[in-house]
């Protein structure tokens, strides 16, 4: 409290106003109502999720009066990490978790480079730990079932090293330099700190929400000495155990100071910095009704300490007038704003599990060390009996007479294998690969079908809680960054419409499933297949090595063909297509001449039985002489007639293997 004593001394307090009072009632009123409500309905499920998680044993955990085990199992546990690590890989395991819509136009409508807008904003989210800040409110949705960021804008101070020359001498001067720069960061807030209208669905559709928690009270000062804060006098808050982090520590520090951030509507009336702004309200119901006190309502931000001092009230001051939140579900409970855990999905197994555990354990304490009974009369006077190992009793007589261990059997081996199948039940409760039992299953299934329908299933629910993440969470929180961005640090962020495309992928175990097809398709295809390559490719962006991005550049720059030796094959090619094209130049001039040649042929066996004709009728008269010399005319006659018929069946024959000869060359 040593700050708070030394601004008391010679500080003015601001005292509050009657709208003061009013607002920090009106907003405390509400509040109140709405943490009933989620304490009656929540609270008590979220405690014990987050003991499950932890694996707290409490009384409560006991099934029956004789249990003595304290052991919870890590089932849970299992399941909550391995989803909470695929949907992280899932989202951040390419590096880049988002893209820009490439359709983004200066105010002179030309195109801007989104590549370097993109780049920019990537830069700053990674530089204020945006991933860190996500893991942590995707881990509170497993548990809780609900992932709840606050999106807080501040200026900064970054302290960079700095040597100057000193004037006149040799040496140099070693300091540091002061960078003021503005930040955009986003904050984890657990559910057990968040209020919000029951009413409500979403943060959109609510009246307003609250995130309270306890910080210490210099804080609250160097806002105050900031001009964030009014000036009011505070003092220390009361005990709320659960607002603390964590409740199993038992002393806190006093000096701590609740605060209560109030996102919503409230009464314009309230805003004194809206009262003179010039714009008339109209009332349009009756003083003192109910409707009238919901109506003329604003955005603001309400900042009340202790429950009921107004630390902070403006009208909402973004330009976007959003509110500086935003939820999802894990799994989705239609028409609720709360959401569904992994935990509470394996809520009912891990009692099972744990219960069947602990028996089991509290039967092989009795088996292992029994009870025994002793005649307490042959026992030396005042001997106290115990049971360790090297221990020597005394007695009066034969022990085996003395002492008798009581037996109740053995531990049944089924009781164990009991609680397996409960483990297997949640995981299968909560849709969680099990990479052990994989690989038994796959051991019994030699066709692979049953394993790979089952994982297949599984990745489809990843893939459902991966949509819900993206699409309720990721675009959201980056569009909002970037509205931050662009209202309070213009010149490196224009104001212009961006439209985010998530780029997130399959997860670490999904990866490895699709990793197996593939070797699989490469194996049945072969090393020449054509689409090696792309085979390839898809094996190593399915990989978990660290030179990724490395292997999957040389791979693409193997694919691509070599200029030279492109040019050379081109060329080769271009001399095989010229050969190709002489050679059938050559065969049809050379079926020209064959195709001419029997055509003169034909021509030529046509014509010779005329002129054949033509020579024996010129001999048929020639040499006649004599008084018989008509019937050597006629005898000459039929002898010529018989050659000619003769000559005529030789031409057409002729003329038939020709016509045969150019049908085949056709």
């Amino acid at each position: 409290m040593a700050e708070n004593k030394d601004m008391n001394e010679g500080t003015k307090w601001e005292e509050p106003t009657e709208a003061d009072k009013e607002l920090a009632a009106f907003v405390v009123s509400h509040t109140d109502r709405w943490r009933d409500s989620r304490d009656e309905n929540y609270l008590e499920d979220w405690k014990e999720y987050e003991r499950i998680f932890r694996g707290v044993w409490a009384s409560e955990d006991k099934t029956r009066d004789s249990e003595r085990s304290r052991l919870i199992s890590p089932a849970t546990q299992q399941a909550v990490e391995t989803r909470h690590a695929e949907i992280m890989e899932a989202i951040f395991g390419n590096g880049e978790f988002f893209d820009i819509k490439d359709d983004i136009k200066d105010y002179n409508g030309n195109p801007m480079d989104v590549q370097a807008l993109r780049a920019l904003l990537m830069e700053d989210l990674t530089n204020n730990k945006i991933r860190k800040s996500v893991d942590q409110i995707e881990l509170m949705a497993e548990i809780y079932g609900t992932g709840i960021g606050e999106i807080m804008v501040k200026n900064d101070v970054e302290y960079i090293p700095q040597t100057q020359p000193i004037p006149g001498s040799t040496q140099a001067a070693y300091g540091v330099s002061e960078k003021q720069y503005f930040c955009v960061k986003v904050n984890p807030v657990n559910p057990k700190n968040f209020l919000i209208d029951p009413n409500a669905t979403s943060i959109e559709d609510a009246m307003g929400c609250a995130i309270e928690k306890f910080v210490s009270i210099h804080k609250v000062v160097e806002g105050m000495e900031k001009g964030i804060y009014r000036k009011v006098d505070i003092g220390p808050a009361g005990n709320d155990d659960d607002l603390e982090v964590t409740q199993e520590v038992v002393q806190y520090q006093d000096d701590k100071v609740k605060l209560l951030t109030y996102y919503g509507l409230v009464p314009r009336e309230y805003l004194e910095q809206l009262e003179n702004d010039g714009e008339e309200v109209v009332d349009l119901f009756p003083e003192d009704s109910t409707a009238d006190t919901y109506s003329g309502l604003v955005e603001a931000i309400v900042v009340i300490a202790n429950d009921g001092l107004l630390l902070k009230a403006e009208a909402n001051p973004y330009m976007m007038k959003d509110r500086p939140v935003i939820a999802y579900q894990d799994d989705t409970v239609p028409n609720r704003f709360w959401g569904r855990g992994t935990v509470e999905k394996a809520y009912n197994m891990q009692k099972a599990i744990d219960a069947q555990l602990r028996s089991h354990l509290d039967s092989l304490a009795l088996t292992t060390a029994p009870m025994i009974a002793m005649d307490a009369t042959r026992l030396p006077r005042g001997a106290k009996f115990e049971v360790k190992p090297g221990k020597a009793i005394l007695t009066n007589g034969n022990p085996a007479e003395i002492m008798m261990p009581f037996h109740f059997g053995q531990t049944s081996p089924e009781s164990a294998a009991t609680a397996r199948d409960f483990e297997r039940m949640l995981l299968m409760a909560t849709g969680t690969l099990d990479s052990q039992g994989m690989v038994s299953q796959a051991s019994r299934d030699s066709t692979g079908a049953g394993m790979s329908m089952a994982v297949s299933g599984i990745i489809k629910k990843y893939k459902r809680t991966l949509t819900n993440f993206q699409e309720d969470f990721m675009v959201p929180l980056i569009k909002k960054v970037a509205f931050r961005y662009m209202q309070f640090d213009p010149e490196r962020y224009p104001s212009v419409d961006m439209k985010f495309i998530p780029t997130a992928t399959l997860g670490i175990m999904a990866r490895e499933y699709e990793q197996q097809q593939l070797i699989g398709l490469l194996q049945t295809l072969g090393p020449d297949t054509p689409v090696l390559p792309i085979i390839l490719k898809g094996i190593i962006a399915n990989s978990s090595l660290s030179n990724r991005a490395e292997m999957e550049a040389a791979l693409t720059q193997m694919s691509q063909p070599n200029p030279e030796q492109q040019q050379q094959q081109q060329m080769a090619a271009q001399m095989q297509m010229e050969q190709a094209q002489a050679t059938t130049q050559s065969l049809q001039a050379r079926a020209q001449r064959d195709q001419a040649e029997a055509q003169k042929t034909v021509v030529e066996t046509q014509l010779l039985p005329e002129e054949l004709k033509a020579k024996v009728i010129s001999s048929l008269s020639t040499n006649i002489e004599g008084d018989n010399a008509a019937q050597q005319f006629e005898q000459r006659a039929r002898i010529a007639d018989l050659m000619l018929k003769e000559k005529d069946i030789e031409n057409k024959g002729k003329i038939v293997e020709l016509q045969m000869q150019k049908n085949a060359q056709k």
